[in-house]
């Protein structure tokens, strides 16, 4: 009958199933968006203060099994003075592993950064 003793019906030879996670998923339907342990706030660039630039940075963003942004980019922007203050931001946030079958995996999703000279004191 041919396989391999111990084999898996209609698997690979030599018995082992492989199964191969996805890469990064992106959060939302059966994924949840991991939940975020620790928020780094962004420092206001001087110059964009003193310019009274306010606006939001959207950041597309990949956090890996451990939780840590290993990428980040900036899908849009009111102010490229705002950019490098946010970016710097979300790469120190840390988030909960996001699980997929009970495996850690990469998860992308979208943060935006509120830039709001009320909340500066």
């Amino acid at each position: 009958m041919g396989g391999v003793a111990g084999g898996v019906l209609g698997g690979p030879i030599g018995g082992l199933a492989a199964v191969a996670a996805p890469r990064v998923v992106r959060a939302g339907g059966q994924i949840s968006e991991p939940r975020k342990l620790r928020e780094v706030p962004p420092v206001y660039p001087a110059l964009a203060r003193r310019g009274g630039i306010q606006g939001n940075v959207v950041l597309d963003c990949i956090v890996d099994p451990r939780g840590r942004v290993a990428e980040a980019r900036v899908v849009s922007n009111s102010s490229s003075l705002l950019e490098e203050a946010a970016l710097e931001a979300v790469r120190q946030s840390v988030y909960t592993p996001t699980l997929l079958n009970g495996v850690p995996v990469s998860v992308r999703l979208t943060v935006t950064i509120r830039f709001n000279l009320r909340a500066v004191a």
